[in-house]
């Protein structure tokens, strides 16, 4: 995905997962692909790259990270590469054991924001 690609499809994705209904959260990597209409190849790879960009620009505003809103459809997880982005960005602790509970608290801050700032 280039990088214009990128910056343009973060902010839909931004409004789309705050404006869900909570009880229809998490919603998976497809079901975004799907909801902004994404024609393959590669839909999950640039619906990731777009998450990508808006950790990033959570981690950089100190506002918890609208991404952990989207898990992957085997399990109750984002994809790997959530964790290996978070890390860095100092959100999540290096021990990969210590992920999911940082995730389940980074989803719970997600979540609540996002009741604050939707609608």
């Amino acid at each position: 995905m280039s990088l214009t690609e990128e910056t343009e499809l973060a902010p839909r994705l931004r409004e789309l997962l705050e404006g869900l209904p909570e009880d229809r959260l998490p919603f998976t990597y497809q079901q975004l692909a799907e909801a902004l209409g994404l024609a393959p190849p590669g839909t999950i790879r640039r619906v990731a790259g777009a998450l990508e960009t808006l950790m990033e620009e959570d981690a950089a505003a100190g506002r918890p990270m609208i991404a952990a809103l989207v898990v992957s459809r085997r399990g109750d997880l984002p994809r790997q590469g959530f964790f290996d982005r978070a890390v860095p960005l100092g959100r999540f602790p290096v021990e990969p054991q210590r992920h999911a509970e940082a995730y389940r608290a980074e989803y719970r801050e997600a979540v609540a924001l996002r009741g604050t700032t939707a609608g």
